[in-house]
């Protein structure tokens, strides 16, 4: 039995480097496709610790499973079960706490810089990071900040990039979970989508430029998020 959940939503947002560090570890654990209805009948009670990935969707679309995910999600908050969202993730958090899901005049793309929130005490969750950092972005979607959560990270784009709920629930509007592979795949098959005369979005070349680089820093990003997530379970 594992006690690890990990909610998918589409066959290119997959757990990405989250998978490798939890390999790694030695740590069993599930992945659902909720979209594809595997979430129904799941045992809500069995987690130990749930990582919610994005998808294109928008929280607010008319599609009956994201009623019963953020059902689950709210489950798993009755139960104190630690989380983590990425991107749609941390908007169905967010959702599940309460708060509004808006649409930007924007898209937000690229290696885009975030900072701790100048406002907020220190973190848990960012003890492993610098004041300034970069991380993956490709959102269109913004969350508001559900009552009694604090706000981690901010940019000129996006106010809110992260918060902390409790203890134990981390919401991400950025994408830590990505690696090579993830970010090559998504500019192969989905870069018409971007326009990077937009000052909120990168190109293609640039995305690409030094991407090992970039990508072993955001694994260092990642991992520490993790770290701390794995820790509240299994302390």
């Amino acid at each position: 039995m594992t006690h690890i959940l990990i909610l998918t939503h589409t066959d290119y947002c997959t757990p990405g480097h989250l998978g490798k560090v939890l390999d790694e570890a030695q740590h069993d654990f599930s992945v659902l496709r909720v979209d594809l209805g595997e979430l129904d009948g799941f045992d809500l009670d069995r987690p130990k610790a749930v990582a919610i990935m994005g998808g294109p969707m928008s929280v607010n679309d008319a599609l009956p499973w994201l009623d019963t995910e953020i059902a689950a999600l709210r489950h798993f908050i009755r139960r104190d079960i630690p989380m983590i969202g990425h991107c749609l993730g941390g908007q169905l958090l967010a959702k599940a706490l309460g708060a509004e899901i808006s649409r930007m005049s924007y898209t937000e793309s690229g290696w885009q810089s975030v900072h701790q929130a100048t406002e907020s005490a220190p973190s848990p969750w960012l003890a492993h990071l610098p004041t300034q950092f970069p991380i993956f972005q490709w959102h269109g979607d913004t969350f508001a900040l559900p009552v009694g959560a604090q706000r981690l990270l901010s940019n000129s784009w996006c106010e809110n990039q992260a918060f902390a709920w409790g203890e134990k629930i981390l919401a991400v509007q950025g994408h830590p979970e990505m690696n090579e592979e993830l970010v090559r795949l998504w500019l192969n098959d989905w870069s018409h989508l971007l326009d990077d005369s937009q000052p909120s979005q990168q190109s293609k070349a640039q995305m690409l430029e030094e991407l090992p680089g970039k990508v072993a820093a955001l694994n260092q990003v990642a991992e520490g998020f993790y770290r701390h997530w794995l820790q509240l379970a299994f302390a």
